[in-house]
């Protein structure tokens, strides 16, 4: 296959050898190879690549879940999505059932934290201009940085620190849901934390 008949085949800015082969093309490794070297594509991980002419039309959300799955967006990431937070995050944390990993490429940074698969809730399908991705729900985004962050916090003190516009996570927060989230977590610690969050007090 030459490089402008893949191009034909293929009209999203991202594909796998298995869009190919669905498509009865097949690709020789050589090949790739070579269309890396001249600029043509972009390797994201082993049998998932990007046309480096559209790295631009590529959405990160968009590449999460094809590079680890199962997973879904959440902690930092979804808690600056929401305004729960005040810095802008540009990596892309997530939460996956699987062993903790981490990603560098051309589209951005990609951090997997490993969570128990009982945990593993509490998100919704988004679908942005035809990209889909999975993203924990405000309650989970929340529940989830908590509990990687529960060694840390000692305090009122260390829950300012981390500077939570409480305005926001009020307004985002369903209080039943919460409660239901809390109930299966089963942490009195978490409980107690994101009470103060949300009250303040």
């Amino acid at each position: 296959m030459k490089y402008t008949e893949l191009r034909k085949k293929i009209s999203a800015p991202v594909f796998t050898l298995q869009d190919l082969r669905l498509r009865g093309q097949k690709v020789f490794s050589y090949q790739l190879s070579l269309w890396q070297k001249h600029g043509y594509i972009l390797k994201i991980k082993n049998g998932l690549y990007a046309f480096e002419e559209e790295l631009s039309n590529i959405m990160p959300e968009q590449i999460s879940p094809l590079l680890y799955s199962p997973s879904y967006i959440s902690l930092e990431k979804a808690l600056s999505i929401y305004s729960f937070i005040p810095e802008m995050v540009y990596t892309f944390t997530a939460v996956t059932p699987r062993t903790t990993r981490h990603f560098k490429n051309k589209i951005g940074g990609f951090l997997y934290r490993h969570i128990k698969p009982a945990f593993f809730f509490g998100y919704n399908e988004i679908n942005k201009e035809g990209h889909k991705y999975l993203l924990a729900e405000p309650e989970k985004a929340l529940l989830d940085f908590i509990y990687f962050n529960l060694d840390k916090i000692k305090s009122s003190e260390d829950i300012s620190a981390f500077r939570f516009n409480r305005a926001a996570v009020r307004k985002a927060i369903s209080n039943s849901k919460m409660r239901r989230y809390l109930a299966r977590f089963n942490n009195p610690k978490m409980t107690k934390i994101i009470r103060l969050i949300i009250e303040g007090k």
